[in-house]
């Protein structure tokens, strides 16, 4: 299975470049799987490794998805991710994918989201923070109890983008 990588310049200073990592699939429109979505800076970001290709047409339809999001003219992403993380892991990862555009929820909700015991949410706090996709498994929508700004691997100024984004192109 060969890895590919590229970097995305989403023309916007306030997010910077993402880092796209994904694998070859025969299943996947495109034909690649998405491992990983970085922002410079993040916790836990990919790093290049060698033998990885560099290979921007790969993701052309990613690079699309992505754009179309960062407008503001797409509410989601109809894209295959590569299979990783452990049980607990994608439970609460397809929690995540379940929370609807301009939304937020709290730790404790997406916790009896995901049929998590509110005992484990420190737990399920980990996993969203091991999210290797970041923007396109919205884990920036998950807020503290209070509804402040809690934790994110790419920073709370790039968090509170992404969700005044979602806001600005929600309709009611």
């Amino acid at each position: 299975m060969t890895t590919r990588y590229t970097t995305l310049d989403t023309l916007d200073p306030a997010v910077g470049p993402l880092l796209l990592v994904g694998e070859d699939s025969t299943t996947a429109r495109g034909g690649l799987a998405l491992a990983s979505v970085s922002m410079t800076g993040q916790k836990n970001a990919a790093v290049i490794r060698p033998g990885w290709v560099e290979d921007e047409a790969a993701f052309a339809e990613v690079t699309a998805q992505l754009r179309a999001y960062l407008a503001g003219t797409a509410t989601g992403f109809d894209l295959e991710f590569t299979p990783g993380g452990t049980d607990f892991q994608r439970r609460v990862w397809a929690a995540l994918e379940q929370l609807p555009y301009g939304s937020t929820t709290s730790y404790g909700a997406l916790a009896e989201r995901a049929g998590i015991p509110r005992a484990a949410v420190r737990a399920l706090g980990a996993a969203i923070g091991a999210n290797p996709l970041l923007v396109v498994r919205p884990c920036h929508r998950v807020l503290g109890a209070d509804g402040s700004l809690t934790g994110y691997a790419g920073g709370l100024e790039r968090k509170r983008l992404l969700l005044a984004l979602e806001a600005a192109h929600t309709t009611a």
